[in-house]
């Protein structure tokens, strides 16, 4: 805990579960999340662009190989889930996968390095797990959620599209508005479920990381976060591989035909 912050446990956690935002209420905005999420993701695109313009049929160095396991991985993992020819989904994937995985390895970062350094710039406030921030994880999720509706209605046109929302489960006329109400409510919780379900485990992870800087002395934290932080390499890359995998599946069940 630093000297200069906040002067007892409480307020060293709340200082660093706040956002730093601009206005007020619903249209506040966390600067902080917007920012790291979006340099991470120039970063990861100017990575995976160079090391394509670079690439070799010789032999390959660390980066372009570590490149092209996770391109094969990710091609694979949509193969198996997606029947349909779409050109956009396989790279949809990448992207998530790579992205959120980055945006959860931010967790990694010690609690107090980066708020340190933006604080003596005059900045009060700083949070670096962008997806421990609801407003991103939901942000992408709607993403997916207007991605399903495109697809829904490309594969199978708008009647199709009203088709699969007010003759199922139960084909019959008099049956629609239940229908509608069951439909609907499947579709809602889809989105909903994959932003919080990210957001809720990232921001447990990101709270037991700021509680174990907050309750114990500074020599004795590496003995908690360091084995905590171990595990949680394997959450952060859960975590990604969950969200591709949900939204590949969303994709894939809403081009599905069914004959009602």
């Amino acid at each position: 805990m630093s000297n200069s912050g906040p002067q007892n446990v409480q307020e060293y956690i709340e200082h660093h579960l706040k956002h730093l935002q601009v206005g007020e209420g619903f249209w506040a905005l966390d600067i902080d999340s917007l920012f790291f999420s979006i340099a991470i993701g120039i970063l990861f695109s100017f990575i995976f662009y160079r090391v394509a313009n670079k690439s070799t049929s010789g032999v390959p160095g660390k980066l372009q190989c570590a490149v092209e396991l996770i391109v094969d991985f990710v091609d694979k993992s949509v193969r198996e889930m997606f029947t349909s020819q779409s050109k956009l989904i396989a790279p949809l994937a990448l992207t998530i996968f790579v992205w959120v995985f980055l945006m959860n390895a931010m967790d990694l970062i010690p609690v107090d390095f980066i708020p340190e350094i933006t604080k003596r710039l005059g900045i009060p406030y700083m949070r670096v797990v962008p997806t421990a921030d609801v407003t991103i994880t939901m942000s992408m999720s709607i993403g997916v959620f207007f991605l399903i509706i495109i697809y829904a209605i490309k594969e199978k046109g708008i009647g199709g599209f009203i088709k699969d929302y007010t003759l199922h489960p139960f084909n019959h006329w008099l049956l629609i508005p239940v229908n509608l109400v069951l439909e609907l409510v499947t579709l809602l919780a889809k989105p909903l479920s994959l932003g919080l379900r990210l957001f809720g485990n990232m921001y447990a992870g990101e709270l037991i990381f700021i509680l174990i800087a907050g309750l114990l002395p500074f020599w004795a934290q590496w003995m908690l976060s360091l084995p905590w932080a171990i595990f949680h390499i394997l959450v952060i890359t859960l975590q990604a591989f969950i969200f591709m995998v949900l939204t590949v599946v969303y994709l894939a069940l809403a081009t599905a035909k069914e004959d009602h």
